[in-house]
This record gives C-alpha cells, structure tokens and sequence, in this order.
C-alpha cells in the first residue's frame, strides 16, 4: 500500500474513535437530550473560542485515576486534537450537545487534512491500531444502541415538527373550577346603621374560569403575551354582601363568553433593561412584582385582599412598564398606564383619562429576603365607566372612592417584605397608605392598609401549600368628608394539596369581621373549594 493511502486511511481510523471518545463518554441518552434542550447553557457556553491544549496537565479537572486519562493524553500530546475551556477545564462527565459535537467533529478533520499534507510515516503505530480495535470491539453494543436511540429520536422530533401548534408560539392553559359560597347573618351596611336586618344569601354555587395563554418568541428573549379567558364566577362583592372586602382572588365572571384578557409584548435593551409594552390589560403588579408567595389567584391565596398590596390594583389598562437591573441585588421598574386609551372622547384616551404612575425598587440581597417600595400618582377623571376605584375594590366602599365618582387624584406609598426563615417557612407582609384629594373641592382622605402573611411550601408533601394571611383592609382613616368609623380584620387560611404536576386541590376559608369597617354590621365568612387544572 503506497505511504499517501496509508496515512489518509489511519487518519480516517483516527478521526472515527476520536468521535467515538466523544460519543461513548456521554453519560446517558437522556442527558444528551436534556443538554440539547438547554438552548441558553450550550449558546453562551460555545460561541466564545475553545482553547487549545498541549498537556493532558493544563485540564485541571482530568486526573491521572480517570479511567479515560490515558487516552486523553495521547489525543493532546501526540495529536493536537482536544480542546479545554477558558477556564482550564475538560467537563469529560458532562452530556454533549449537537454544537460540541460539531466542535469536536471540526477540530479532528482539520487534524487530519494536516497529517495527510504532512504525510508523516508515524501518523498511528501498530500499538495505537490495536488499542483503537480494543475499543471499538468493547464499545460496539453500546455505539449500536445510541445510534438506534438517535433514529428513534430523530423519528420522534420529526413527527413533533410536522404536528406542532406553531415554531414560535406555546400554549399554556389553566382551569380552575370552585365550590363557594358567603354565610353570615346580614348583608353588610356602609353606612352605620345599628338596625341592618337585610339577610344574607347562602346558597352555595359550582362555577368555573378558565386562561389559555399564547406566548410567543420570535428571538428567544422576548415574549408575546395573548391571554384569553372566561368564567362564570362571580364578584361577592357590594352586590352580594354589601362589601367588596369578600371578593375571592379567582373571581371573573364573563358569562362564559370567551374574551381578550391580556396583550403585551415584552422585550429586552442589552443586559439589564426589560421594557413591556401592553395594548390591554396589564395590571401595576406586572411590572412591580409582589413579594408575597401567596399572591397567586390560581394556587395562592382565596381571597382578593391576600393577594398583595391593593394600591398596586389601583390602575390596569394600557401602557408602557420599564425595569432596570441595577445589580443582581436590586431593580429598579417604573410605569405608565391608562384605563381607555382606545377612546377618544374627552376625558379618555391615552393622556386625557385614568392614569397612574409607578415607581418600584426592589432589593434581594438573597434568596432569602426581600424588600420592595412602591410609589404610585394616580388621577381618575371620574364619571365614565371606569369610574374612581383607589382600592382595586378591595376595603370599604368609602376608601375605594372617598368623594364619590368625581375627578380624584392620588399618591400612594407602600413597602413590603418577604423573609424565607427556612424552605419549609416564609413570612410576608405589607403596609400601603393612600393621600387622596378631590380636584372639584378642597376634601382629602387618608386611606391605610396592611396584611401578614405565613406560606407553609410543601407542609404534608411536596408541593402542597399552607398560608394563612391576617390583615386590615383599605380603611379611610382621616377626611374632611366621611372616614371608617370602626375596624374590618381579614383573617384567611387555606391548605393546597398538589394532587400531581397539574392538579391541585385547595379548601380554604376567609373571615371579615365588621364588614365595611363598620362595628355594627355581623361577621361574614367566605368558604371556597378551588379545583386548579394547568397545563
């Protein structure tokens, strides 16, 4: 055989078990896919440029007793054709990815465009042919086993790709189905009447609301966000009980038609600034996200109150949401939104109507605790159909408008914490003062709220929830008009069992006391069984 065909054919040998060192170190076929799937990791992890090594000793993870150190240090000091990391590591335990795989598949067939060119007589020596045998001969059943798992893979992703709902899209829904109802002995009365004998309807209802939401990437860092939804739960709110201080968190009440809940599209500026644009129905709490573990109406609290701080319910619409990463410690979000940007006539649209103003900064110094402060100026028009609600209908009827429907502006301030004394036990809580003043008069109102929160993960079994929530109610304390002359306590608790990945099961119970801060008025309860399905 002529000395030419001879090395091309031992670099060929050579190049097939330097790929089958590549192959037979991978772990297991399920890491590989799980390696394939984590998009982020191998990007950042591959665009930067491999550096080369010229002694098995430069790999600071690769040590004389591993069972591959012999056959590394021939690959790099007599081949030139294994590269490390940056940072001076080899990672032989780690599952490789399509883009490794290439990396490496590159690096070799160079190496051997260069030995064929060279055409030296000691490309591969009797011994390397015969140890290169060995492993094939020892490696065979399992070469052949991951390539049937490949085809059976790449079968399987052939069929996903021809049957997928969309590339860029994803579908996730959620269905909550509930058993709920109030009991007391009277409808709760704003104004302090000791003689209330109008009674309270108990009768129980089975109502449903159900999200799908649409998200969708078209780079891979920002997100399209179209939310449908409908239900048929209704508010317990003035209508029912006299006080909206018993709304529950999921409520939403469509009359099962389907509608456009929300649309926005968020998207990134460089490295630390997230900017969110929403054409309809963005809430403050989107972009100043709450601390509380509980804040969740589909797995948190029962309540609407228990959620989080009702001065961020104080405006949601249209608008424009900013957050900055100061650091991996602190954020920094500011927002503008609107109630009826998409009407024109007077006293809406995007300038002209409702509107608040956020500002939000939030320090994680770890993982641990978490302190947030929110500042927030608000005008309602008044009048209209969106009409003043300072309190995000939560606390008494005199505190959600406090000089009836007529232009009103507002500055709010709250500040909330959230401490993880241990994984199996957290402590939130909150404090929101409002200073409101009428724009057709000289009034003014003082308007206080807070809440305590305890969230027990995985008490019972992983994935369950307990919480329990104590707190007062958006109450008018001072105004030169009418002021909560008594004290409403909001005292919940609820237990979430996780029946499976998608299912949970959560009974839970709220108790106002005085209802519409109003010391004459009986206690109500409101119990609710919350059937949770996601998927």
């Amino acid at each position: 055989m002529k000395k030419s065909s001879k090395n091309i054919l031992l670099a060929s040998t050579f190049t097939i078990n330097i790929l089958s060192i590549f192959i037979i170190s991978t772990p297991s076929f399920s890491q590989v896919s799980k390696a394939k799937a984590d998009t982020s990791e191998y990007t950042s992890e591959y665009t930067s440029e491999l550096s080369q090594v010229t002694s098995v000793s430069q790999l600071s993870d690769v040590q004389p007793t591993d069972w591959a150190f012999q056959a590394l240090q021939s690959l790099v000091e007599r081949y030139g054709c294994i590269a490390g990391y940056p940072n001076g590591t080899f990672r032989g335990n780690r599952a490789i990815t399509r883009y490794e795989f290439a990396a490496g598949l590159n690096a070799c067939l160079q190496r051997v465009q260069e030995l064929i060119v060279t055409a030296r007589n000691n490309l591969a020596t009797r011994q390397d042919l015969n140890t290169i045998r060995k492993l094939q001969e020892e490696f065979s059943a399992e070469l052949a086993t991951l390539r049937s798992r490949v085809d059976t893979l790449e079968a399987k992703t052939a069929e996903l790709e021809a049957n997928q709902f969309s590339t860029t899209t994803k579908l996730e829904g959620e269905a909550i189905f509930t058993i709920a109802g109030v009991f007391g002995d009277s409808v709760a009365d704003a104004d302090n009447n000791p003689n209330n004998n109008q009674k309270l309807d108990n009768n129980i209802i089975l109502a449903n609301r159900v999200r799908l939401n649409l998200l969708t990437s078209f780079t891979g860092k920002d997100e399209l966000n179209i939310r449908l939804e409908s239900g048929n739960i209704i508010d317990f709110d003035e209508n029912v009980t006299g006080t909206s201080m018993t709304r529950l968190s999921f409520d939403e009440d469509t009359g099962n038609d389907v509608g456009l809940d929300e649309v926005y599209y968020a998207f990134p500026i460089g490295e630390r600034i997230k900017v969110t644009l929403a054409v309809y129905e963005m809430e403050l709490d989107d972009i100043a996200e709450p601390l509380n573990p509980l804040e969740s109406s589909g797995s948190g609290a029962i309540s609407r109150f228990g959620r989080y701080n009702p001065i961020l319910r104080s405006m949601e619409g249209t608008g424009l949401g900013i957050n900055y990463e100061l650091n991996k410690s602190t954020n920094l979000a500011v927002a503008y939104l609107t109630n009826d940007a998409a009407i024109p006539t007077e006293k809406n649209g995007l300038f002209d109507g409702n509107y608040a103003a956020l500002g939000n900064i939030t320090f994680q110094p770890s993982k641990n605790l978490g302190i947030a402060f929110n500042y927030i100026h608000s005008y309602y028009a008044g009048g209209g159909d969106s009409g003043v609600d300072l309190t995000g209908s939560t606390g008494s009827l005199t505190a959600i408008r406090p000089f009836g429907n007529v232009s009103t502006t507002a500055n709010s301030f709250s500040l909330e914490t959230s401490f993880r004394v241990n994984p199996q036990f957290i402590i939130s809580g909150w404090v929101g003062y409002t200073k409101a003043e009428s724009q057709v008069s000289n009034d003014d109102a003082d308007i206080l709220n807070y809440a305590v929160s305890l969230a027990l993960p995985d008490l019972g079994g992983k994935g369950n929830l307990a919480g329990f929530v104590l707190g007062m109610p958006p109450k008018v304390t001072s105004s030169t008009q009418v002021v909560d002359r008594g004290t409403s306590f909001h005292i919940e608790g609820f237990y979430r069992f996780q029946l499976s990945d998608n299912i949970s099961l959560t009974p839970g119970l709220f108790v106002i006391t005085n209802p519409q801060h109003n010391d004459n008025n009986s206690t109500i309860f409101v119990g609710a069984v919350r059937t949770t399905f996601e998927f």
